[in-house]
């Protein structure tokens, strides 16, 4: 009856993708066409922020535009990407991803690649927030290492996606505390809303996440940060960065669209047009300011290069933590 009724979403969520789209394969991108922007995981996760905050600046940046965001979430964003490379030549549609879809791609060991999509942009990068709730008795790194030392199954780690950038952040940690990473008991949520559920309800021990999705909760007090993933101590976080606290890691996540591959020069010359126009609106520089994003706007080749080499050093670090055979 699961699977059943499984197969009947999925049915459904593809006539969707299909059916609203102001294009079909082969189709040009209108001056003010709609545009649809696919966030390939469940509301309140990274991708899901992006591309909502991405839907307010493209209205503000164009006000005559229609813009939509709907979600398609489950296995670290390779079920919208299937669905993507389904919208071969649609100019209307773009899909949020990042770091996080390229392990998942390797982990998931997805027929569907990135090699079927067309890149447009590279938007921002984030560095990762380690936190515990409240209550935790886990006060600092220090204590973590503790604890993982004394037995890794026992601390359990909410994230996203299996093979995304919290994952392998968390991977690194337990490298860097003496811990075998293949010990880390971590468990994947399709979305950040959920990982963060777990926190507040106390079923796991720490999270793991970009630090615009846990930054409000620290601040209320209801969780508390043990450190970050950046070279230096952020001005809006009060916690200390994974280095001060004894594990010599440091990791960026990023974010950017793709749209669907089988795009005319005409069709991808104008998506980019619209992401450039976007990413410069007052809307989005506020948004990247208030999130603590890193503005890493890249277009072009320049972004397909970063994309083509970002899946090389992926594969090779999940590939050394042991998270794919």
């Amino acid at each position: 009856m699961r699977l059943r009724t499984l197969a009947a979403l999925t049915a459904l969520s593809v006539a969707a993708l299909t059916g609203c789209g102001d294009t079909g394969s082969g189709g040009t991108t209108t001056a003010a066409g709609a545009l649809r922007i696919m966030a390939p995981a469940a509301p309140g996760g990274g991708w899901d922020q992006t591309s909502r905050t991405a839907e307010q600046a493209f209205k503000a940046a164009d006000p005559q535009r229609k813009v939509e965001v709907f979600n398609v979430s489950g296995a670290g964003g390779t079920i919208g990407l299937a669905q993507l490379a389904g919208e071969k030549g649609n100019g209307n549609l773009l899909m949020t991803m990042g770091l996080v879809m390229v392990g998942a791609i390797e982990q998931n060991k997805s027929k569907v690649t990135l090699a079927e999509t067309t890149p447009i942009a590279k938007l921002t990068e984030e560095y990762e927030i380690v936190v515990v709730p409240a209550a935790s008795p886990l006060k600092t790194l220090a204590d973590l290492t503790a604890a993982w030392k004394a037995d890794p199954k026992k601390v359990s780690v909410a994230g996203g996606s299996a093979g995304g950038t919290d994952h392998i952040l968390a991977g690194l940690m337990a490298k860097a505390a003496g811990v075998d990473p293949k010990q880390v008991n971590y468990i994947a949520y399709s979305g950040g809303g959920e990982a963060l559920e777990a926190l507040l309800g106390n079923k796991v021990t720490i999270g793991v996440s970009g630090i615009g999705e846990f930054a409000e909760h620290v601040k209320s007090g209801q969780l508390r940060a043990l450190g970050v993933s950046s070279p230096a101590k952020l001005p809006n976080v009060d916690a200390p960065t994974l280095k001060e606290g004894g594990l010599d890691v440091e990791l960026a996540n990023w974010r950017g669209f793709v749209a669907p591959g089988g795009l005319n020069d005409a069709d991808k010359k104008a998506l980019t047009d619209l992401v450039i126009k976007m990413h410069d609106s007052q809307s989005w520089k506020d948004a990247v300011a208030k999130n603590g994003w890193i503005d890493s706007f890249q277009t072009g080749q320049e972004f397909t290069d970063y994309l083509n080499a970002e899946q090389i050093r992926i594969k090779a670090v999940i590939a050394e933590m042991g998270l794919v055979s």
